[in-house]
């Protein structure tokens, strides 16, 4: 669906590597606002901006889409998405990542919100439930207003799965995953469908199972076989949905990392949940009756979550 360019909208994606490069891209070409590009690196995103402007004549839009290396630059905007850090290596977790991240994050969110205080984050960055919670505790803002991209990602994944194991149109898939945003992650069979016919129906156990497991390894498959890289297209595209949801006050029912207050028995931590999404963030989260083990396994991602950021806290 395309918006009318008028619609004055402002998106910065702090980090121009293969995920804020891509996402700049999606949310310029679907017309939903102007983009700044921010990095560190001279003269990167710059070039990338220039290259997407340069593709307008192309591609139909007008949106504007700056390169800079200044904070300032980014002032005034909507949404602020975190992509900065380094990416997964073959061999190496998400938690790897969590001393180098740490620092990369608490930097680049102060610096983003001292800019634009009426913003809603969403991170990107990896590990990224422990990414999330420090990049609130960094932002000063209310929880509402921070949420990490990783349930429609792992959700998408999961419908991929599915969708290649039954050979049927995507379009007809729904899939729910909750919990963190890695081996622990809790897909919920129950709650994904084929046509609102649950896959437990379609599919032996033995199967899901399979599908549940290549889903939590779905970043590491990928990451093995590219090699000097990470997924960035599905997660673009993920955080994309997120940022429409916002600007647009489209109140849709995604699942993101978000800060629980009491749900699902949970406090103090960003966990993938179902939530709606609209232009204040996150407006409501979604409590789904689940059962014991499935409400188990939530929580014990949840404690590996707490045991991250206190490790963080140690640092």
């Amino acid at each position: 669906m395309s918006f009318p360019s008028c619609t004055q909208f402002r998106v910065s994606v702090i980090g121009a590597g293969n995920v804020g490069s891509a996402l700049a891209q999606r949310v310029a070409e679907k017309n939903l606002a102007d983009v700044v590009l921010l990095d560190v690196i001279a003269g990167r995103p710059q070039g990338l901006a220039l290259d997407l402007m340069e593709a307008r004549g192309v591609e139909r839009h007008d949106r504007q889409i700056i390169g800079t290396n200044n904070y300032s630059d980014t002032a005034g905007s909507d949404v602020i998405v975190i992509t900065a850090g380094i990416p997964r290596k073959p061999g190496m977790s998400r938690d790897d990542l969590l001393r180098t991240n740490a620092k990369i994050v608490r930097e680049t969110v102060k610096s983003a919100i001292a800019h634009s205080p009426q913003a809603v984050l969403i991170v990107i960055t990896n590990p990224l439930d422990v990414m999330t919670h420090l990049a609130w505790q960094a932002s000063g803002l209310p929880p509402h207003r921070v949420m990490g991209m990783a349930g429609v990602l792992d959700s998408a994944r999961f419908q991929t799965f599915i969708a290649m194991e039954l050979d049927v149109s995507i379009a007809d898939i729904s899939a729910t995953v909750l919990g963190g945003h890695g081996d622990l992650m809790v897909p919920l069979p129950r709650y994904s469908t084929v046509n609102g016919i649950p896959i437990t129906e379609l599919l032996p156990e033995s199967t899901i199972e399979r599908l549940i497991d290549r889903t939590r390894n779905g970043g590491a498959e990928i990451v093995e076989l590219m090699q000097t890289g990470s997924a960035f297209y599905a997660p673009a595209s993920s955080a994309c949905s997120m940022v429409e949801a916002i600007l647009y006050n489209k109140s849709r029912l995604l699942p993101v990392a978000a800060y629980l207050k009491g749900e699902y028995d949970l406090n103090d931590v960003f966990i993938g949940v179902p939530c709606r999404l609209g232009c204040q963030g996150i407006e409501t989260v979604l409590e789904l009756q689940l059962t014991e083990t499935e409400r188990n396994a939530l929580h014990t991602s949840a404690r590996s979550v707490r045991e991250n950021v206190a490790s963080f806290t140690a640092l």
